[in-house]
């Protein structure tokens, strides 16, 4: 029954890993390992500053996994992932919009509201 499962298993993942292994699902490795990298660099920053901060890095990682995950689920034609990123999208650019007016004003990006 154990063996039964581990081949299972294993038959399961090399399908998915191996036989699925195509230039689309390289792009989305690549486009969720960008996506992944925008909360390292918030983490990393956040600790270095002992306070919450989102770096500028963050939201530049953030358009560029969207965008490439945005195209990824349009090839796969998945309309839940479609949307979740059109609308992720646009709001990283919103905020990236807010933090390049306030520092061309001069003010600090990371400090908190009120």
């Amino acid at each position: 029954m154990l063996i039964d499962l581990q081949n299972r298993i294993g038959t399961y993942f090399h399908d998915v890993f191996v036989n699925n292994l195509d230039w689309w699902v390289v792009l989305g490795v690549v486009a969720q390992g960008l996506f992944t990298m925008r909360f390292v660099v918030q983490w990393l920053a956040s600790e270095k500053a002992k306070k919450s901060v989102v770096p500028m890095t963050f939201w530049w990682f953030s358009i560029g996994g969207g965008m490439l995950l945005l195209i990824y689920a349009l090839h796969r034609r998945d309309p839940v992932f479609i949307v979740g990123q059109g609308f992720g999208v646009f709001v990283y650019l919103r905020n990236l919009q807010f933090v390049l007016r306030a520092r061309a004003r001069g003010e600090d990006t990371n400090a908190s509201p009120g």
